[in-house]
């Protein structure tokens, strides 16, 4: 087997680089490293998510939760009808109704979305720690939240509609991301200022790659606390709301827009 001579730069990458090969083929060390890839990211995919787990630490931090779905019936539909995920089922739809009439005219600055997507495992591995560190900002900016969804068969826009009905000025999805074959487990963060139906996914904020080995929770959730800071002050978010939080770091020196 020849090895290959930029193997030594794998400890800095998940990436498939540095392989090798056994002649014209590649080792059987990666092709079953590949196989195995390939199955943890199909089972992403496919794997049904269990809320509990994630309700109760949700709970823990002193958040309400309410589960809902999208019009999609099942994962084969899912993920054959993206349209459908991006929107509410009637019943779900029904509930965020009711449950907009109890709040009645306090309507909540921030709308959380927890969705499935394309991958229950990031979600099972990501939201709470996310969260944890995630609510600090909350309570120091008093930022009102709705109860936080829990959505099955979720695409990014189905937080449009779910915003929409509860009168958020804002809403964050948080939604597992279509696993690579290095990355299976990531939780993909996404802003919207003024949600709705219809609205273009370039009106948008996105934060992705966090989970243990990606983007840090304290840096995803540093970052989303500053472009809510900025959506809210500015009265947008999306193309025309770039991400400047690299410049800032909390408790230094700053303009007056991050304290």
């Amino acid at each position: 087997m020849t090895e290959d001579p930029w193997a030594n730069l794998k400890r800095f990458t998940d990436a498939r680089i540095g392989l090798g090969r056994s002649g014209s083929a590649m080792p059987t060390r990666e092709v079953l490293n590949f196989a195995l890839s390939h199955a943890m990211a199909r089972d992403a995919v496919t794997t049904p998510i269990d809320w509990n787990p994630i309700e109760k630490g949700l709970s823990a931090l002193g958040l309400s939760t309410l589960r809902i779905a999208s019009a999609a019936t099942d994962r084969s539909e899912y993920l054959r009808r993206p349209d459908l995920g991006r929107r509410l089922s009637d019943e779900s739809r029904e509930a965020l109704v009711r449950a907009s009439e109890i709040e009645g005219s306090a309507k909540p600055d921030l709308v959380i979305l927890v969705g499935d997507g394309l991958s229950s495992l990031g979600v099972a591995a990501n939201t709470l720690a996310y969260m944890s560190a995630f609510m600090p900002y909350v309570v120091k900016a008093g930022w009102k939240l709705s109860p936080v969804l829990l959505a099955d068969n979720s695409r990014v826009a189905l937080g449009d509609e779910a915003g929409e009905i509860l009168g958020g000025k804002a809403v964050l999805v948080l939604i597992g991301e279509r696993p690579g074959l290095s990355s299976p487990d990531s939780l993909g963060v996404y802003l919207t200022f003024s949600p709705r139906i219809g609205i273009k996914d370039a009106d948008r904020n996105c934060i992705s790659n966090i989970r243990q080995r990606g983007l840090s929770y304290d840096e995803g959730t540093f970052k989303t606390a500053w472009l809510l800071r900025e959506a809210f002050r500015r009265g947008l978010t999306g193309v025309n709301l770039k991400d400047e939080s690299q410049f800032l770091i909390e408790g230094q020196p700053g303009p007056e827009l991050i304290k």
